[in-house]
C-alpha cells in the first residue's frame, strides 16, 4: 500500500540534501509533497488520485506554478520508484516577450536608488546596486567580501559550481567608503545587526518600502528583478548570450534567454523602424 508516511519524507529530505539542492529547493519540494500527503490523508496514492490533485493544482494555480509542483511530486516518486505514479506537466507555449507590467526598467532602478540614498539607507543603497552591476544572486551576495571588494573580484561558490565576478571600479569605490564607514575589517560586506549575510526575506521586505517614494510598482520591485536587470542591460550592449550565461552562472543558455527577453512594445517599435509598409496615397 502506497502512502505518505513522516519516514518517506525524512529520506527524501535526506536525499535533497545528499544531492546538494540548495535550501530553497529542498524546503520547496518537501512543502510540496507534504501539502500532497496532507490533501491525500489516509488514501492509498494511485495514478487516478494522484490526476485529480494535479486537476485541483490546474484550477487554482498558474501552469509554470503548476509544473513546478508536479516536479517535486515527481521527484519524490522516482526516489521511491512509484514511476506508475508519475504524471505529465503541463505544456506551456513558449514565451517570447516578457511581461511589461513586471519587468523593472533602468529609469525605475535608479528612482529606487535616489528614495533609498533620500532615506539615507546607505545600506540597500550599496546592494542594489551591487546586484544590479554584477548580476549575482541574493544567495550570492555573502561572497562579496571584505577582501573581494579590494581586490576588485568574487569567488562566488553556487552549488558546487565557482565563478568568479568582476566588480566595476566604481562599486569597489563605493563599497570600500562603506566598509570603512562601519568598521568592517573583514568577511561579508553586506550583513544583519547580528553579523550574519542577509537572506532574501530582509532584503525584499526593506526593498518594497521604497515603491511609493520612487513611483515604482510594487509587483516590479524584488531583489531578483536587479538580476535580470543587468542581463538585458548587458545582452542589449554586447548580444553575447553566452558570455552572458557564464557571468550569471548558468549551465544552459536557454536559462539567460528567459532573463534577456524584451517586452513586447519594445518588439513593436522595432518592427514599425523596418519602414516596410508604403502609405498608399
Amino acid at each position: 500500500m502506497k502512502q505518505i508516511s513522516k519516514e518517506l519524507m525524512q529520506n527524501f529530505k535526506d536525499y535533497l540534501h545528499d544531492e546538494e539542492k540548495s535550501a530553497a529547493t529542498l524546503d520547496k519540494y518537501i512543502r510540496d509533497v507534504g501539502t500532497f500527503a496532507q490533501w491525500c490523508g489516509e488514501t492509498e496514492l494511485t495514478k487516478g488520485l494522484v490526476l485529480e490533485y494535479k486537476q485541483k493544482l490546474i484550477e487554482r494555480y498558474a501552469p509554470a506554478s503548476v509544473n513546478s509542483i508536479i516536479s517535486s511530486l515527481n521527484s519524490f516518486f522516482g526516489f521511491n520508484r512509484w514511476y506508475d505514479l508519475k504524471v505529465k506537466q503541463l505544456k506551456i507555449q513558449k514565451q517570447i516577450f516578457a511581461d511589461k507590467e513586471k519587468e523593472l526598467t533602468k529609469g525605475e532602478y535608479e528612482r529606487l536608488l535616489a528614495a533609498a540614498k533620500a532615506q539615507n539607507n546607505e545600506r540597500l543603497y550599496c546592494l542594489m546596486q551591487t546586484i544590479g552591476s554584477t548580476g549575482i544572486r541574493i544567495s550570492e551576495l555573502k561572497f562579496v567580501t571584505a577582501e573581494a571588494v579590494n581586490s576588485g573580484q568574487a569567488t562566488i561558490n553556487c552549488k558546487g559550481k565557482l565563478r568568479r565576478v568582476f566588480l566595476p571600479k566604481q562599486l569597489c569605490k563605493m563599497l570600500k567608503v562603506y566598509i570603512k564607514e562601519r568598521k568592517i575589517k573583514s568577511g561579508s560586506v553586506f550583513v544583519s545587526k547580528n553579523g550574519k549575510p542577509l537572506d532574501r526575506s530582509n532584503i525584499w521586505s526593506v526593498m518594497k518600502k521604497l515603491c511609493d517614494a520612487a513611483g515604482v510598482s510594487r509587483d516590479k520591485v524584488f531583489p531578483h528583478n536587479l538580476r535580470h536587470l543587468f542581463a538585458r542591460t548587458y545582452y542589449s550592449l554586447k548580444k553575447d548570450i553566452v558570455r552572458l550565461a557564464d557571468i550569471l552562472g548558468h549551465s544552459s543558455v536557454n536559462t539567460t534567454r528567459i532573463y534577456t527577453m524584451e517586452t513586447g512594445e519594445i518588439h513593436r517599435r522595432q518592427i514599425q523602424s523596418l519602414g516596410l509598409v508604403k502609405m498608399v496615397c
